[in-house]
């Protein structure tokens, strides 16, 4: 199968994903600094997720380069992916409407496990899909920071009821963690075209 409806069906969604969030930023009546003080909350997790969905759009970009086609499988597993991304909003929202209580925080680091598990399943699917031999394949290895990741959210989702704000630094090392650009599939590339 093609995989270019798969990639702009995948755009569409995520760009829907990241308008329904802005949407919940309400504005502000009054024209001073201090007008902003109630939306910092709603603020800040509006920008936290607003990078975690830049960073599945970067890498679910560059996996799809690799991949030559896909499959039924593959598709699904999008979807699930998508899935769990579309969740982002309604925990965003929850989280900095409730100044980054117990529950909301809790809710939002197992949706982002979930999408980090629904993310390795696709690679998974695209590398049984394409082979072992596969760019793909090659690029990813062992994946020790989708490992990382998904072992941090897992403390974190606890944590997240005793200390809070211990569990949102668990959030924002994640995605700091990811904003470092993951050159893996780029160099296997372009080794491969060289």
């Amino acid at each position: 199968m093609n995989k270019s409806r798969l990639e702009a069906f995948s755009d569409g969604v995520l760009a829907i994903i990241l308008t329904v969030m802005v949407l919940d930023l309400h504005i502000p009546s009054g024209e001073s600094l201090a007008a902003l003080k109630p939306i910092l909350p709603v603020f800040l997790c509006y920008v936290l997720s607003f990078v975690f969905v830049g960073i599945y759009w970067n890498n679910h970009h560059h996996m799809l380069h690799a991949a030559k086609r896909v499959s039924g499988g593959v598709l699904w597993a999008n979807l699930h992916l998508l899935f769990w991304l579309s969740l982002l909003p309604f925990t965003t929202g929850w989280m900095g409407e409730n100044s980054f209580g117990a529950m909301p925080t809790a809710l939002y680091g197992v949706v982002l496990l979930m999408a980090g598990i629904a993310y390795s399943i696709l690679c998974r699917a695209l590398i049984a899909a394409e082979g072992r031999e596969s760019i793909l394949a090659k690029a990813v290895g062992d994946d020790r920071k989708a490992k990382l990741s998904l072992a941090l959210y897992i403390v974190a989702i606890p944590l997240a009821f005793f200390h809070r704000w211990a569990a949102q630094c668990i959030y924002v090392f994640v995605a700091l963690l990811w904003l470092i650009p993951d050159r893996r599939i780029e160099k296997v590339l372009a080794r491969d075209a060289a």
